[in-house]
């Protein structure tokens, strides 16, 4: 089955009804692991919409009880995810410069969603993986964030050649998520979101759940 890329028009086709969730604080409860890596300083990232967050509280508890999802990114402003699709696009300018524009467009989409449709800029997508009780990250067969060209496609959710416990851990992972509600980007086995235009699409939904969340979370502590 071919993959349905972010820069597919029938994603940018989906209608939004925003239903006016605000953005929650991922780490309101201490119930899920955040990671620093991606922190910006308004702790924009450490914010979900509130769906979304439950939806994670729920998925973690179908985990193995050994196993806990560490959560990387949450919502990203709309300003950084332009920054994002400019670097990565001029990248692969650089390397492949018989692309059209439209080729870039569709290959850049691959691992950084065109901005007007960005499912973190409105608060429904979350990068995440699996960790052990006791903090320890399992082997996933690449590192999270890993680009398709530096991981030679092994960050595709069903890629080829990754170890038995690599395979093991990613459907581990899906089952919970998907069980929750929640979709992934199989060109990145760490994206997942619900109520976003590609959530929509995919699970047959006739519109969108959220619009662009423009406000910039304040951290509360």
């Amino acid at each position: 089955m071919s993959i349905v890329l972010m820069s597919d028009p029938r994603v940018a086709a989906i209608p939004v009804a925003e239903n006016g969730e605000p953005l929650a604080d991922i780490r309101a409860g201490g119930e899920l692991l955040l990671d620093d890596r991606r922190s910006d300083p308004a702790y924009a990232f450490a914010h979900l919409r509130s769906g979304v967050l439950g939806r994670l509280l729920h998925a973690q508890t179908l985990l193995p009880d050994d196993l806990r999802l560490l959560v990387v990114e949450g919502f990203r402003p709309p300003a950084l995810q332009q920054r994002y699709f400019e670097e990565y696009t001029a990248e692969l300018r650089a390397t492949n410069t018989g692309w059209s524009a439209e080729e870039l467009r569709a290959q850049a989409s691959r691992y950084v969603s065109p901005p007007e449709i960005a499912p973190h800029s409105v608060g429904a997508a979350v990068d995440l993986t699996l960790v052990t009780a006791d903090g320890a990250e399992l082997d996933m067969g690449t590192r999270i964030n890993a680009t398709p060209e530096e991981s030679g496609g092994g960050c595709y959710t069903l890629a080829n050649d990754l170890s038995h416990q690599a395979r093991l851990h990613r459907a581990t992972l899906s089952l919970a998520l998907t069980a929750a509600g929640l979709v992934n980007y199989p060109t990145e086995w760490w994206h997942w979101s619900f109520g976003d235009r590609y959530w929509a699409l995919m699970t047959d939904q006739p519109e969108a759940l959220y619009g662009p969340a423009s406000q910039h979370p304040a951290d509360p502590s």
